[in-house]
This record gives structure tokens, C-alpha cells and sequence, in this order.
């Protein structure tokens, strides 16, 4: 049986390699000789396909930055801003500097002459690469509470529960037992973030401001929490007006994608 905690593994082995692969990019884009003539020595007759077949840093970079940035606000959040520093050009620097320049300014193809090229952003990218390698070490360190994942893996048996009730029409019930796993989800994720409420029974709003005013959730994941919480209401609380069919189905696909996205 696939476990959740070994398909997270399998993400972050992809986000990895794809990683790699877009360093190999930015070395042959600023050495392109030197590094074609590495790739003809290790890989030989297969070299010319490889080369042709090697993505756009320009494009592909912004969908791995993307991934890569939610992986480490989730795992190893101390170094998030480290992990932006990289890429984000600082709004009060005044000099371009070897120390500073960052893989937005390669993205734009800015340089200062011999004292800064854009090989500079070769560093920034390895960095990166660094610090995701380090969430891969973290997994596999005793160091690191798996509960999140294993907890997981109980909730999927849940959630196939509210499912077989959905198919048989018992919405309101379909619709607990989705919010409940939503509601414990969300309380282990605070307690995975070291995050603090001051009420005894902390609803699904509750936690899902905490989680966004922690940075740990975007707005557009807070705002669609909320509307899960809503429905979850109607389900358990709201005795004058029935849930739909859609509204439930919405709940349970939405609890599932946030228990296998948000630890």
C-alpha cells in the first residue's frame, strides 16, 4: 500500500532531480561549450538528445520556485526566507553586488560588467537546491514529526467512508465526517507549527486563521478553508436548509486535497 509519507518522498525526489536539471541548464546557458563537451563525455551518443531536449530555465524555473517554496514553508520553514532571499531581489539594495544578486535579476539577463555577471545566479540556484536536498535529509531524520503523515493515511480511510455515504445519499453525514478530519487536520498542522490557540475547541475558522496569520497557508488556501467550514456548518448545524450533493462532494474532494497538501 502506497502510504502518503512515501508518495511525499516520491514528490520531493521529482522536485529534486528537476532541480538538477535546471542547474545543468543554467551552466550550459553561461559555459555552453565547456558544458557540452561534459555532457558528450558522460552520456555519449544519447548527448545530442539530451541537450535538445533540455527545458527553458526562463519558463520551467518559476513552476519548480513555486513547488519548491510551499515544500519548504511546510517543512522546513526556518529557512523559507533564506530560500527567497535567492530569488527575490531585495527592494533597498543600491548596488548590484556578487553577494546580492539574485535569480530574478538572471531572469531579466541584468549584469554589471566583469565585476557582476550572471553566472552569479549559478550560486543562488545551488543554494536552492541545498536547502530543498536538506527537506529530503529531514524526512528521513528522527528529528522530524512524521504524525502529520501518518495521521494521514487514518484520515484516508475517513474520507472513503464520507464518499460511500455521499454514494448512498446520506449527505449530512457524509458531510461530518469530512469536516471532522478536516477540523483534526488542520488542529495537527497548527501543533506541527508550534502554533497556539487560546480556545478549548478551536472550530475549522479558528485554525485556519491561525495557520494564515503563521504564514503557513496563502489566502487563496484560507479563503478556500473557509468555504469548506462553511459547508461543513450546514452539514452539522444548519437544520433549515440541506446540503446538495455538490456542496458535500466539494467538502470531502476539498478535505482530501488539503490533508495531502498542507502538513
Amino acid at each position: 500500500m502506497t502510504t502518503n509519507l512515501s508518495r511525499y518522498e516520491a514528490d520531493l525526489e521529482k522536485l529534486i532531480k528537476k532541480g538538477e536539471l535546471l542547474l545543468t541548464v543554467m551552466q550550459y546557458e553561461q559555459n555552453t561549450d565547456q558544458v557540452k563537451k561534459q555532457i558528450h563525455e558522460i552520456m555519449g551518443g544519447n548527448a545530442d538528445k539530451f541537450i535538445a531536449d533540455l527545458p527553458r530555465f526562463s519558463s520551467d524555473y518559476q513552476f519548480w520556485y513555486s513547488e519548491a517554496k510551499a515544500l519548504v514553508r511546510q517543512v522546513i520553514p526556518d529557512r523559507l526566507a533564506d530560500f527567497v532571499r535567492h530569488y527575490e531581489r531585495q527592494p533597498n539594495r543600491k548596488v548590484m553586488q556578487w553577494d546580492n544578486y539574485t535569480i530574478e535579476d538572471y531572469l531579466q539577463g541584468l549584469s554589471r560588467s566583469n565585476l557582476v555577471p550572471m553566472s552569479a545566479g549559478l550560486a543562488c540556484m545551488e543554494q536552492q537546491l541545498n536547502i530543498v536536498k536538506s527537506a529530503q535529509q529531514k524526512f528521513k531524520s528522527s528529528l522530524f514529526d512524521i504524525r502529520q503523515l501518518v495521521t494521514a493515511d487514518l484520515f484516508d480511510s475517513e474520507i472513503d467512508a464520507a464518499r460511500l455515504l455521499l454514494k448512498n445519499k446520506f449527505l449530512r453525514a457524509a458531510g461530518a465526517v469530512a469536516g471532522v478530519v478536516l477540523e483534526k487536520h488542520l488542529a495537527h498542522v497548527c501543533d506541527s507549527h508550534n502554533i497556539k490557540n487560546s480556545k478549548k475547541n478551536p472550530t475549522i475558522n479558528d485554525l485556519n486563521d491561525l495557520l494564515k496569520n503563521a504564514d503557513v497557508i496563502d489566502m487563496p488556501r484560507w479563503r478556500a478553508n473557509q468555504h469548506l467550514a462553511d459547508i461543513r456548518n450546514i452539514c452539522d448545524h444548519n437544520k433549515s436548509k440541506e446540503p446538495t450533493v455538490e456542496q458535500v462532494a466539494d467538502l470531502i474532494d476539498g478535505t482530501e486535497k488539503v490533508i495531502k497538501t498542507i502538513f
